[in-house]
């Protein structure tokens, strides 16, 4: 990440960036390159709301960096995301790519990882294509996955878990 000022990120433009870039070639070929302005989106942040920060940006015909910032840290950190829902909240928790569903419970509460069961797994995507949770088993979509099931970015997921033993 290169923070540069709020005109030069704006014009997409700073006498630096080349020599940067021509370092990070030479020194650390792919290695990703994002330029960004921690005083625009300090601004940004200041406007109150969403609204007002898309708003602004497109006045200024810019978007905040944060987004791709966010996207690229967590796959060169190899992050995914699972959900779990309730009546009232639903909740996003940050794993890394690769680990089974036990693990993946964990991070819920480490007792949820030694007494799992079961995991009840169906993925986000899905639940967007078809609209809500009754079309996913409809679609036959919902699936039960057992301690060697390695969970996918965006799983949605209903542990099950054994009472810990104290």
């Amino acid at each position: 990440m290169l923070t540069i000022s709020v005109i030069d990120y704006i014009r997409q433009k700073n006498k630096y960036l080349p020599k940067v870039f021509e370092w990070i070639k030479e020194h650390s070929t792919g290695s990703p390159i994002l330029p960004v302005s921690a005083q625009f989106e300090e601004r940004l942040t200041l406007l109150g709301d969403e609204a007002a920060a898309l708003e602004e940006c497109k006045k200024l015909e810019t978007k905040s960096g944060l987004p791709k910032i966010i996207t690229t840290m967590r796959t060169a950190l190899n992050l995914a995301s699972f959900f779990t829902t309730g009546e009232d909240e639903v909740r996003q928790w940050t794993i890394r790519k690769g680990i089974k569903a036990p693990a993946a419970a964990g991070v819920i509460h480490t007792d949820f990882e030694k007494t799992f069961i079961q995991a009840v797994a169906y993925n986000y995507s899905v639940l967007r294509e078809v609209g809500d949770e009754a079309g996913v088993k409809a679609a036959g979509k919902i699936m039960t996955k057992g301690k060697d099931y390695v969970v996918e970015d965006g799983d949605i997921l209903l542990i099950k878990a054994g009472a810990a033993k104290h």
